[in-house]
């Protein structure tokens, strides 16, 4: 990989966060604070730069959505995770994109698998579970649990969780670009 190319990928993707980033998450945070937030937590966690970067970008399907803000008010999934993650796959592997596209299922998944799981959630969060169907009965969470990337989804999903926290101080996106460029990955 050229690194002026990942540059440039990496730009591209900055420049939705600055366009779009300034949005409400539906918590008392914008969506660039939860990313942020969710990669912080992943870097202080020692995590993968895997786990981390998808951290970063597990909701950027919200950004590139166009949907408005309020579509869970509205009744609507904008099923973001695929959104993001089928963005995202032309320029990154599995090991990102697929934590990414998996992390609603992963709320599911620990709503069905984790006592209290889902008393601890927000209420936004549980909002939108109820339009990403619900919890998962135990065939679905059964077959969920054989995907490839669902260690990582699960621990992306509890960096998610955590990224909710007003006036939290985080690096900046600049701060997290040597990492995110090293995992770029252009497709032919």
């Amino acid at each position: 990989m050229n690194p002026s190319e990942a540059n440039q990928v990496v730009s591209e993707i900055y420049r939705i966060f600055g366009a779009k980033g300034h949005r409400s998450y539906g918590e008392d945070v914008t969506e660039l604070q939860h990313a942020l937030q969710c990669a912080t937590f992943a870097q202080q966690a020692g995590e993968t730069p895997e786990v981390i970067v998808a951290s970063l970008l597990h909701d950027y399907g919200h950004l590139v959505h166009d949907l408005g803000e309020d579509i869970a008010d509205r009744g609507i999934d904008a099923r973001h995770e695929r959104v993001g993650a089928n963005q995202l796959e032309k320029w990154f592997g599995s090991e990102v994109v697929e934590p990414i596209r998996m992390h609603a299922d992963s709320k599911r998944y620990l709503c069905w698998k984790e006592a209290g799981y889902f008393e601890d959630l927000s209420t936004a969060s549980k909002q939108s579970l109820a339009l990403q169907g619900g919890p998962m009965e135990e065939p679905e969470a059964r077959e969920f649990e054989k995907r490839p990337q669902f260690d990582r989804a699960i621990r992306v999903r509890r960096f998610d969780d955590q990224g909710k926290v007003p006036d939290m101080k985080t690096p900046t996106l600049e701060e997290f670009r040597p990492l995110v460029e090293s995992l770029v990955r252009l497709r032919p």
